[in-house]
């Protein structure tokens, strides 16, 4: 088999979809998948990188990795085993279900093999040994490390002694980059439009973010994501109790993107004009965890503008009511079910795997 710069997704067989009374509420990943080819030069690119932060892809990368993800989510490539002779290392000094589930979800269904660190006190970090050492250690023990650590400062002392891939899972107030792949997936399998250079028929979106994007590292990298696609975005509004809600990270990228944006503590003023609520129930400050202030609740009955969508990555507390799981407005379950497969495009991106999926796909 020899390859060519392009996937052809208009002759795959397609995926057996789920009964349609679960899958009323979310977008199919059809319509993301097109009838162009997903250029594979472009995904080549990540082979062999790390991914600590959003700033390290661009948004031809995001919709081509979207756009791979889709194809994987329409197709079943399991009993090609892609990822047949790699180990996968997650090592999560924090707690964590849907991403480290996720990740190692990914990597065994396409049967790379996973070895895991799902509590950090279980490691001879608690006596003391240098996240540095342990970088040295990974480079004998797997492939790729996937980390999620309360220290913002620990992918660099990690990456000290590390030489192979690694992938950002949350850095303690840092970013979670893969998080917002996930979120800009969802928003892209939502309006396929969206991965075009320039808008369709003027339709840009006025962006919400309910949270404080500077101390949630989850809000950080979507907002960071989301300058990628500043064409089709005409206004971000920030609903947050502090005055200043970004932070360094984030006021310099927004002001040299040139989105109009506006910081607002008024919920009820600016909830109908928007087309994505993005929300977060967890803020970490410094050394401990703060949930969202109580006014910022979404139910059922919340003004929301007819067709908007809201993402959250989840876990909820009480600001996400249950009341919205069965309206249009949910967009967290594909954001949430959509990760598998994003992570799935990565990991065969980074490990260049191509030339192992189904020979239906032509590679030729």
């Amino acid at each position: 088999m020899t390859m060519n710069e392009t996937l052809h997704p208009n002759r795959v067989a397609e995926r057996l979809e789920p009964p349609e009374d679960s899958m009323h509420l979310r977008p199919r990943p059809a319509g993301l998948v097109g009838p162009e080819p997903i250029p594979l030069a472009v995904l080549r690119r990540y082979a062999g990188r790390s991914l600590l932060r959003v700033a390290a892809l661009d948004r031809e990368e995001v919709v081509a990795l979207s756009r791979f993800a889709a194809l994987l989510e329409s197709i079943e490539i399991s009993e090609y085993r892609p990822l047949s002779g790699k180990l996968v290392i997650t090592a999560f000094f924090e707690a964590s279900t849907r991403t480290r589930l996720s990740f190692e979800s990914a990597a065994l269904r396409l049967d790379g093999r996973v070895i895991s660190i799902p509590d950090g006190t279980t490691t001879g970090v608690r006596k003391g040994e240098a996240l540095e050492d342990i970088g040295e250690m990974f480079n004998a023990y797997g492939d790729l490390v996937i980390m999620r650590h309360t220290e913002t400062d620990s992918l660099e002392r990690l990456q000290r002694g590390l030489r192979i891939p690694l992938i950002n899972a949350g850095n303690g107030s840092g970013e979670h980059p893969t998080q917002a792949l996930s979120d800009w997936y969802a928003l892209l399998k939502w309006r396929p439009d969206l991965a075009l250079e320039t808008p369709r028929d003027g339709r840009k979106l006025h962006l919400g973010i309910l949270g404080t994007p500077g101390s949630m590292r989850a809000v950080k990298s979507f907002l960071l994501m989301a300058l990628l696609f500043r064409e089709h975005i005409e206004r971000i509004t920030v609903i947050s109790e502090m005055a200043d809600p970004f932070g360094e990270d984030l006021q310099g990228p927004i002001e040299l993107a040139g989105v109009p944006y506006e910081v607002t503590n008024d919920v009820q003023s600016h909830l109908s004009e928007l087309d994505v609520i993005y929300m977060n129930s967890i803020a970490f400050l410094g050394d401990s965890y703060r949930a969202l202030d109580s006014r910022y609740k979404l139910d059922a009955s919340s003004d929301l503008k007819p067709g908007a969508v809201v993402l959250h990555p989840l876990a909820r507390l009480d600001e996400l009511d249950r009341s919205l799981d069965a309206t249009e407005h949910n967009l967290y379950w594909t954001q949430a079910h959509g990760a598998v497969f994003i992570r799935q495009a990565l990991f065969l991106s980074t490990f260049n795997r191509f030339g192992r999926l189904p020979e239906n796909i032509p590679l030729g």
